[in-house]
């Protein structure tokens, strides 16, 4: 594409010298420069009275408030597109000193202001020499991809996208069978049964969907009873419920065999429940979302309330004997907390944006962290230290999920892709890791800016609410 990037010849590292949008008027290809200063003009069909093309919009469901969505870069700000209005939050591109604009003609562009240019490419970290690079990169997924399991000790990975599919792959990217379609929109969760010949999974639509693996085909017909997405799903160790959280801000469990629900729901005070995991003893779950961890009973009492993170929860994980609990926060925090009474043992600190999703490696050795940073990170839950170099990705991470023998990491997220990496050479790759980025507790801990999610839910959802 031509001009690719733009550089002013009269602006400062600030943009001190400011031009009028007429400069480029006369091509809607044409970037902008760098220091442009622009009229609130749009000049796409409709001007300012509609969105740019290829864009949408939404209304919270926990406030009303509008949301607008870039489609082709899967992007949403809270403010309106119009020229010369900054659209990304300070710090929610994954390079500092970057921002989000649009163009009087409607489309998206950046500006870089530690290198006083102009790009139509969001802006990605660099990767620095030396750094690991994915066994393997699988490609498939026309949309982004939500949600990982590795599927046994074969290191095959399923996978549940924006594209409405579900796919299998061999460890080195080669599909394996036909694509599972879904009718109900996208599919941000999925959970596999234990014995791992059925996968639930979780649409936009609100509904729930299980699927024979081996079959390629759907058993029965859709789970009713959400009322809005459906954002995460747990199946529990004995098999004998599931357990969904929605954006209507309930958890709803499952008879597994009749797709009826068991038990009455749950408004939780969440909002919108991002996390919900069974405890391995399955006696109790946890759901995560606005405010603390929640933890229940069996029966749906209300056990306690973990507070402590200064953002929205995005993941959880329980230790195999149910003694910790590991939670990813909007807060760019991964802590690990003392099941029995909730203490707040340590703080992991490294990610300069959103947690999205963590998990822990089968000897518990480890925890790996995927952000919207684009990077994922190792913690030793020894030393409650870094290892290695982050693992970098071309865009915002989704998605991170372990192995059963503790060899592989998969991971995913905006750019449609899954990366395949060996955890062993991630180790290895120690060079130039970053030290003390994990704060114990009782030492002060950076404050944070507590913002509404907005990436996962409307990027995963296709209709206003």
């Amino acid at each position: 594409m031509p001009h690719e990037e733009a550089k002013s010849s009269t602006s400062t590292r600030w943009g001190k010298a400011p031009m009028h949008s007429s400069i480029y008027r006369t091509s809607a290809k044409y970037l902008p420069p760098y220091g442009a200063q622009h009229r609130q003009d749009a000049l796409w069909e409709g001007w300012n009275e509609v969105l740019p093309p290829i864009w949408q919009q939404f209304k919270r469901s926990s406030n009303g408030k509008t949301v607008y969505q870039d489609d082709t870069l899967k992007m949403v700000s809270l403010n309106r597109p119009l020229p010369g209005v900054r659209l990304d939050y300070p710090g929610d591109l994954a390079v500092p000193g970057c921002e989000w604009h649009i163009s009087p003609f409607g489309r998206s562009y950046f500006v870089n202001h530690n290198t006083w240019t102009t790009s139509w490419k969001k802006p990605k970290p660099e990767r620095p020499a030396g750094s690991l690079m994915p066994e393997c990169i699988i490609e498939g997924h026309t949309q982004c991809v939500w949600s990982l399991t590795y599927l046994g000790t074969s290191g095959n990975i399923m996978s549940t996208s924006e594209d409405s599919s579900i796919r299998r792959w061999k460890r080195y990217g080669e599909p394996v069978g036909k694509p599972l379609n879904s009718d109900g929109g996208g599919i941000g969760s999925m959970a596999l049964s234990p014995d791992e010949t059925m996968v639930i999974c979780g649409s936009v639509d609100g509904r729930l969907r299980l699927w024979n693996i081996e079959e390629g085909s759907m058993d029965g017909d859709p789970w009713e009873g959400h009322g809005a997405p459906v954002v995460c799903l747990d199946w529990s160790r004995n098999s004998l419920e599931i357990a969904s959280g929605s954006e209507d801000g309930t958890i709803r469990r499952w008879n597994p065999n009749t797709g009826r629900q068991i038990a009455p729901l749950i408004q939780t005070s969440h909002t919108w429940v991002y996390a919900i995991k069974y405890s391995p003893q399955g006696d109790k779950f946890m759901s995560g979302g606005n405010g603390p961890i929640c933890v229940w009973s069996k029966d749906g009492r209300l056990l306690m309330k973990i507070k402590g993170h200064e953002d929205w929860v995005t993941s959880l994980c329980w230790s195999k004997d149910g003694a910790y609990i590991f939670s990813g926060s909007g807060d760019n925090t991964i802590r690990k907390w003392r099941a029995i009474d909730g203490q707040e043992l340590v703080v992991f600190r490294g990610h300069t944006t959103a947690v999205r999703s963590i998990c822990l490696t089968p000897d518990e050795r480890y925890i790996v962290s995927a952000s919207k940073d684009c990077s994922i990170r190792i913690w030793d839950l020894e030393t409650d230290q870094a290892v290695g170099d982050p693992l970098l990705h071309d865009d915002e991470l989704l998605a991170v999920v372990m192995s059963r023998d503790g060899t592989y990491i998969a991971s995913a997220g905006l750019d449609n892709k899954i990366y395949s990496w060996n955890l062993e050479a991630a180790l290895k790759n120690a060079v130039g890791a970053d030290d003390g980025n994990v704060k114990l507790k009782g030492l002060p801990t950076q404050p944070g800016v507590v913002r509404q999610p907005i990436v996962r839910s409307f990027i995963f959802s296709r209709m206003i609410r």
